[in-house]
């Protein structure tokens, strides 16, 4: 039981009452003020909000100089689903599109050299994310090859040398693979669909199916993804901004001045090989992934040639200032 007496009671009530008043209006005063700011500033008290939209299917759109039949609804959401999710796969597409300036300029050469139109080096893109890696099935490389295909197509695959992972070699031996399959189905989008299928896989779909196009074909999800999936980033890396991706000069990865060593001796210690070019295992290896231990025995003594980095161009901003200065 309280001993409070009844007029202390009220005097207290009276008195929270007033305190509770005084920040009301407080409070109502700091608001008048910030709006009063604000309408000053043109700021508005509506919140940001992150709002996603919808991709914009183009017109008409070639693979390698055929049309795509953009009129079929399955084909066209076939493509907007592609797009739909390289484009908001933010840091992947990222990443592909900075690493295309500095791995097309090797691999456009090579395509045009073998006469493979040009939109195949999104192919290789899709393959590897523009990387040496290993699938699963153990396919290697930028153009994902498994080692009898290798071999059938004169790479060199051992212990101490993998040319899979040689991109000018490997892109050389893709070429010619795609050249194989072009001459049996006379047509690049099915050329570029048996890469992934395989010849004899396309064969199978073709004679159960009796067709002959790819867009009128009914395969496994990887295959009828494929195609698109190669147009989706030829899209977003031929114009990143588009789609979203706004990005600096410096934002790209510079391609890397090399020299080239030719070797056709054994090297017994690639560390110590390193140091001799003012450079250390890990560039060596960077810039020859092919090159699979820390030694080479080279028993039939073959010319190999060795790729060095240029003096000064690990440094990133040297190789901005080349690039700025090339672009001028």
């Amino acid at each position: 039981m309280s001993n409070i007496p009844g007029k202390n009671k009220s005097f207290i009530a009276l008195q929270a009452f007033i305190t509770g008043l005084t920040l009301v209006l407080i409070l109502v005063s700091v608001f008048i003020i910030q709006g009063f700011n604000n309408s000053e500033t043109g700021q508005t008290e509506e919140p940001e909000h992150y709002t996603v939209s919808a991709v914009k299917i183009p017109d008409r759109i070639e693979f390698a100089g055929e049309e795509v039949p953009l009129d079929n609804f399955d084909t066209r959401e076939s493509l907007d689903r592609e797009l739909l999710v390289n484009t908001y796969f933010h840091s992947q597409t990222f990443l592909l599109i900075k690493k295309s300036t500095r791995f097309f300029p090797i691999i456009e050469p090579i395509l045009k050299k073998n006469g493979i139109p040009d939109d195949f080096k999104y192919l290789s893109v899709i393959e590897s994310n523009l990387d040496n890696s290993v699938s699963p099935r153990q396919a290697v490389g930028f153009w994902q090859l498994l080692e009898g295909t290798a071999k059938d197509y004169g790479l060199e695959v051992n212990k101490e040398v993998d040319e899979r992972y040689h991109l000018e070699k490997s892109t050389d031996a893709a070429c010619k693979y795609l050249l194989d399959s072009y001459i049996k189905y006379n047509n690049w989008t099915m050329t570029a669909a048996s890469y992934n299928a395989g010849r004899n896989g396309m064969d199978r779909q073709l004679e159960r199916q009796n067709g002959n196009n790819y867009y009128d074909l009914l395969l496994n999800e990887e295959t009828a993804r494929y195609i698109f999936r190669i147009l989706s980033i030829k899209m977003i890396i031929s114009d990143p901004e588009k789609y979203g991706f706004h990005l600096e000069k410096e934002n790209y990865y510079p391609e890397i001045p090399t020299y080239e060593v030719k070797v056709d001796t054994a090297i017994s210690d690639f560390n110590r090989f390193a140091d001799n070019y003012g450079i250390n295992y890990k560039m060596l290896k960077y810039f020859n992934p092919w090159l699979r231990e820390t030694y080479l025995t080279n028993k039939s003594g073959k010319t190999y040639i060795i790729k060095i980095p240029e003096p000064g161009s690990r440094s990133y901003r040297s190789l901005l200032n080349q690039t700025s200065r090339e672009q001028e």
